[in-house]
């Protein structure tokens, strides 16, 4: 979804154990760069809803949201908000859509600050796997019902 310029993102941490699940998408600017699933809020749908909807899409797996680490301004492009979630898998079997996704892969939680993974945004990821690390995750009670 765009607003005045800005665009307005969710991507969700898959949380399995001791690993989250992360993703390679297959676009030209980001080839070879890894990230969490998500995607642009469609007009009309609510950022939770655009959550659950970009990893079955990407990724094949429905999820449940559990928390979120909230919002977060893109370091590559200030007009990027992205809200960002944590769920757990609720069915499905990973079956990365090939037209999107690149690669992905199942990475333990406590790897994601080592510095050895090439991220798509490396300012915004290392803040999410800090609290991801941390416990800091918010429960999603913190969204007005209008945006949920």
């Amino acid at each position: 979804m765009t607003n005045n310029g800005s665009v307005v993102v969710v991507s969700v941490s898959i949380v399995h154990g001791d690993r989250v699940l992360l993703i390679q998408e297959n676009k030209p600017l980001v080839r070879n760069k890894w990230s969490f699933p998500g995607g642009r809020i469609e007009k009309g749908e609510s950022i939770q809803a655009a959550a659950v909807r970009e990893v079955k899409e990407e990724t094949g797996y429905d999820v449940r949201l559990t928390g979120t680490v909230y919002e977060f301004i893109s370091s590559l492009n200030s007009h990027v908000t992205l809200f960002h979630f944590v769920g757990e898998m609720a069915g499905g079997s990973l079956r990365p859509a090939p037209d999107e996704i690149k690669d992905c892969c199942w990475a333990l939680v406590q790897d994601l600050t080592s510095g050895d993974i090439d991220y798509r945004d490396a300012g915004v990821m290392r803040q999410i796997s800090d609290n991801l690390l941390s416990g800091n995750i918010l429960p999603l009670t913190v969204f007005h019902p209008s945006l949920c």
